[in-house]
């Protein structure tokens, strides 16, 4: 089951935030994260906040239901126009996520983006995706959330494989995933990702290269690859735990890390964060640079995380739980956290590193300048003149990166 929530100190019943954390607002941007907690079934590798029809049978009632959930979070949405006042700033960016978001009616898709639009107001490039499973879609679905206002959309494809797939316990047949992405640009979509995932267990080398060339072929401008990370209390870690498959390890997830960035790179899509490619500019998605770069973000739903200002706070993870505050007039909220300036100086390094821009040498302390030029030497950071001022990863450096930012918060 999905992990428990982080401690922290109450989030007010009305949800008002600390005055200091709008302040300088209208020079950040602000984008909204919406949670769809519903899943057809459940992965055996996942430990997001989700859930089944099983998982919900009498533990909501009607509340937990997804029929009505579109107009709940919408509710999350006019609270947070309350919250944040007179706040002047349009949405940059709107991420739809979940669970499996196509499980609700494209209608009401719809009509949780046109909740944030009247509410908030949509820049004029702002960016609007949804996660989709490839059999929840067709081309009039598709359809549907373009005319809509989406304008990109993310299908979780994971593997090429058949094998692979029931490991993961996904349920799309493959090939379906690049039948969507032809059906997405039939149906306007300027933007398409792809989402693989590598190091399953028993997913040889040739099997991966099977998935990037697959993924290649269907023609998006984005491709994000993850490596398969075990979380405890999964089916998949239970599974391992009982001697029924392999845990892959460390070298292979780097040997498939190197095959992706080799394939990926040829094929003309360039490297912008750690795990992420797309063939432009134009085709990263803005709404994980929001995250990445500590800007700030309403996240509405189950479980849901959000941060404005150096405030963080994350909402109650049952839908039956979440739509009882709702309704009672209250906020979703079941914790929250006042980030002091090195946590937030922490997390900068933490998350900017990951960028192909790199992280200003100006955020570092005296060990961590220390670490940067022992990385540099050793071939982890960029090579260059000091003074360029950023600490850069290397292609070596992105396979040890969680142990390089580690000598750099120092």
């Amino acid at each position: 089951m999905p992990s428990a929530l982080p401690d922290g100190e109450p989030v007010p019943d009305d949800g008002t935030l600390p005055a200091h954390a709008l302040a300088g607002a209208a020079e950040r941007p602000l984008g909204f994260y919406l949670h769809v907690p519903y899943c057809a079934t459940r992965c055996g590798y996942c430990d997001f906040n989700t859930y089944t029809a099983t998982e919900l049978r009498g533990t909501g009632g009607v509340l937990a239901s997804r029929d009505n959930y579109a107009e709940t979070l919408v509710e999350e949405i006019r609270l947070a126009r309350k919250v944040l006042g007179d706040d002047p700033r349009r949405v940059r960016t709107v991420f739809v996520g979940g669970g499996t978001p196509t499980l609700l009616a494209a209608d009401d898709l719809v009509r949780m983006l046109r909740a944030v639009r009247d509410e908030f107001g949509l820049s004029d490039d702002a960016e609007v995706t949804t996660e989709a499973n490839p059999e929840s879609v067709d081309p009039v679905y598709l359809a549907a959330l373009r005319a809509g206002g989406f304008n990109r959309i993310s299908f979780g494809m994971q593997s090429a494989r058949p094998h692979v797939l029931k490991i993961l316990d996904r349920t799309h047949t493959p090939g379906r995933p690049e039948a969507c992405v032809a059906e997405a640009r039939a149906a306007g979509f300027e933007h398409v990702n792809l989402d693989l995932i590598y190091g399953t267990p028993g997913e040889s080398d040739d099997d991966w290269r099977a998935s990037l060339d697959a993924a290649l072929g269907a023609g998006p401008d984005h491709i994000s690859a993850y490596a398969l990370i075990v979380e405890e209390g999964t089916q998949l870690a239970r599974r391992i735990r009982r001697g029924e498959m392999p845990m892959t390890d460390d070298d292979a997830h780097a040997d498939r890390y190197l095959i992706a960035d080799e394939v990926l790179g040829a094929a003309g899509y360039d490297w912008y964060e750690v795990s992420n490619w797309a063939t432009s500019a134009a085709g990263r998605c803005l709404h994980n640079e929001l995250y990445w770069r500590g800007a700030d973000w309403w996240g509405a739903g189950p479980g849901a995380h959000s941060h404005v200002g150096g405030v963080r706070w994350w909402n109650v993870k049952h839908p039956g739980a979440y739509a009882a505050a709702l309704t009672a007039g209250r906020s979703p909220g079941a914790g929250r956290e006042v980030l002091t300036e090195e946590d937030r100086r922490v997390e900068r390094i933490l998350l900017e590193l990951r960028l192909r821009e790199g992280v200003p040498l100006s955020l570092l302390r005296e060990a961590g300048l220390a670490a940067s030029r022992r990385a540099r030497e050793e071939g982890l950071l960029e090579g260059g003149p000091y003074e360029e001022g950023r600490a850069v990863l290397t292609l070596r450096g992105r396979l040890l990166a969680d142990a390089v930012v580690r000598d750099l918060v120092d």
